[in-house]
């Protein structure tokens, strides 16, 4: 078990070490689109990349729309394994649209052994949904 400082550190060495292992600039929540974001998740269970829809409902409903549309082209060209989950439900209970792509293998922030499968899984991952936007970012801010 680790204290909430170890934990902490953990936290952030691991981040320290995926931005030195693959130094680029993410768009993340740069899109242009209000509430529309990016994210990587890596927690003591679970790792993620996620496209995360916030805004008040009716954007989210317009936005989600327009990903349903452009579902079959995000499974079939770039991440065939995205889960679209239209009512997600954060930690704090905000209800919020995700798309998101599970890391399949059980991994932990806390256990270094599993970083580097998480950071290879982080970029090509983030790549490829980076990819699907910037392909259909005039569709999707229409």
């Amino acid at each position: 078990m680790f204290s909430k400082e170890e934990s902490r550190k953990l936290r952030q060495e691991f981040w320290t070490s995926f931005g030195k292992s693959f130094p680029r600039k993410w768009i993340l929540y740069d899109t242009k689109i209000k509430g529309f974001s990016f994210k990587f998740h890596f927690d003591n269970k679970s790792a993620l990349v996620a496209l995360d829809i916030e805004d008040d409902l009716e954007n989210r409903i317009k936005y989600w729309e327009r990903l349903i549309a452009l579902k079959s082209i995000l499974i079939e060209e770039f991440l065939p394994n995205a889960i679209f989950d239209e009512m997600f439900i954060l930690e704090n209970g905000k209800e919020i649209s995700r798309i998101y792509i599970p890391l399949e293998e059980k991994v932990s922030i806390h256990n270094k052994n599993s970083w580097q499968q998480v950071m290879v899984f982080f970029n090509s991952t983030m790549t490829k949904f980076e990819e699907f936007f910037l392909e259909y970012e005039d569709i999707l801010k229409a």
